[in-house]
């Protein structure tokens, strides 16, 4: 499912405040009741918000993240798209440190081909896909499995990840402030993405324009911390002042949708 700006605002909305009515809704919008309620029936259907009389609920706890079987369906097409442009910067023989999220297990699936890569990962559904090549060297770390993101994000995770200097370290964030400040839904997340950034020789963060304002409560890093920022397309109109920073232009690529074709 690839969901329109709007109805991410209004999982943000939900996110944020538990509830919200539709006549409320469609007031912050300057829409009609009647457009808020296909939003919702949409995003019902896909699980992602729960319809309540007057009103709709987010599906999960506020302030906090997607399931991940929900993330793995929104912006679906956005994460394909970064995740072929990204595999195309890996060469056989690369060693990588990749982090969690949906569209690192997109990456992993555009990977399957590359040969002889070593891969450290926390990320259990990066570490299955990558097991179909047997010429692949996987390392993960121990700990208890958090589930469903099938991921660990204990200690030793973080410790893994201080263990090795590799080629390439591959993350995603939970949110971007428009000051650049990354964001994540928690502490322990921060701390394994910042593990990633200091021990690769080329970090690169994925971000599809869902992440861009997204809120999301545990903040630690920049926009400015990895070498390349990969995205679907400039963000919006509240960001401008800080993608127009020749910083952060020098390491923003953009995936072109015609990969998709």
């Amino acid at each position: 499912m690839n969901i329109s700006t709007r109805q991410r605002d209004i999982i943000d909305i939900l996110r944020r405040d538990g509830f919200a009515s539709i006549d409320a809704l469609a007031d912050h919008f300057a829409v009609t009741p009647q457009t808020v309620r296909r939003d919702v029936n949409n995003l019902s259907d896909a699980n992602l918000v729960r319809r309540r009389h007057g009103g709709v609920e987010y599906a999960g706890e506020p302030g906090m993240n997607l399931s991940y079987d929900s993330r793995q369906v929104t912006n679906i097409a956005a994460k394909h798209a970064i995740s072929l442009h990204v595999a195309q910067l890996i060469p056989d023989g690369a060693s990588i440190l990749i982090g969690i999220g949906s569209t690192l297990e997109l990456l992993a699936l555009n990977l399957v081909d590359h040969r002889n890569l070593t891969i450290i990962t926390n990320n259990l559904n990066v570490a299955m896909a990558l097991g179909n090549n047997t010429g692949n060297r996987i390392v993960i770390p121990g700990g208890t499995l958090r589930l469903p993101d099938r991921d660990l994000i204990s200690p030793d995770a973080e410790a893994m990840f201080h263990n090795y200097k590799a080629d390439f370290g591959i993350f995603g964030v939970g949110g971007i402030e428009p000051d650049g400040t990354l964001t994540d839904f928690d502490h322990r997340e921060v701390a394994l993405r910042q593990a990633i950034t200091r021990n690769c020789r080329n970090s690169i963060l994925v971000a599809d324009q869902s992440k861009f304002g997204r809120p999301a409560p545990a903040k630690g890093g920049h926009i400015t911390d990895p070498d390349i920022i990969v995205v679907d397309q400039m963000p919006g109109e509240v960001f401008t002042t800080l993608f127009e920073r020749t910083d952060i232009l020098d390491r923003l690529q953009i995936a072109k949708s015609e990969v998709l074709k």
